[in-house]
């Protein structure tokens, strides 16, 4: 069994099951300002998909987003680190679970915006609007 297939198989795991794992995942380093219940919701669906968390909370992340190169126009309300690269906004746990088996050469992965029905933002009515998750290029392309 390669990486890849070790992580995503993580993921299906019962919570029980992934928690117990979890020393296998490397720690989500997460900035978010104090005030954002759904970068709390984002932190608790990557804890439920087995990943550490480290919280850290922040007045103004601009500096934080300009540091770690997330493009202009590709941000969100809360900005974490893990294995070398940037995870911007709601960027669903499979992804970065992927990102960090395939280890591209690569800044990170964003999920503009907050869209509704991504990891955080789910909402009662179960609504779910479209939304990409973009790679970052070295170049800040996406």
């Amino acid at each position: 069994m390669n990486r890849r297939q070790a992580l995503l198989g993580l993921l299906a795991l019962p919570a029980v099951a992934r928690i117990a794992c979890a020393a296998t995942l490397p720690t989500v380093v997460v900035n978010k300002t104090p005030t954002c219940g759904c970068c709390g919701l984002w932190v608790k669906h990557l804890e439920a998909a087995g990943f550490a968390v480290e919280v850290h909370d922040f007045d103004n992340l601009g500096p934080i987003k300009e540091r770690v190169g997330v493009p202009y126009g590709m941000g969100s309300c809360h900005t974490a680190r893990v294995g070398g690269y940037f995870i911007e906004g709601h960027v669903p746990a499979a992804d970065v679970a992927r990102l960090l088996e395939e280890q591209p050469d690569a800044k990170g992965l964003t999920v503009p915006g907050m869209p509704l029905g991504s990891p955080g933002m789910e909402v009662a009515s179960g609504e779910v609007q479209p939304y990409d998750v973009h790679l970052v290029a070295r170049d800040g392309s996406t």
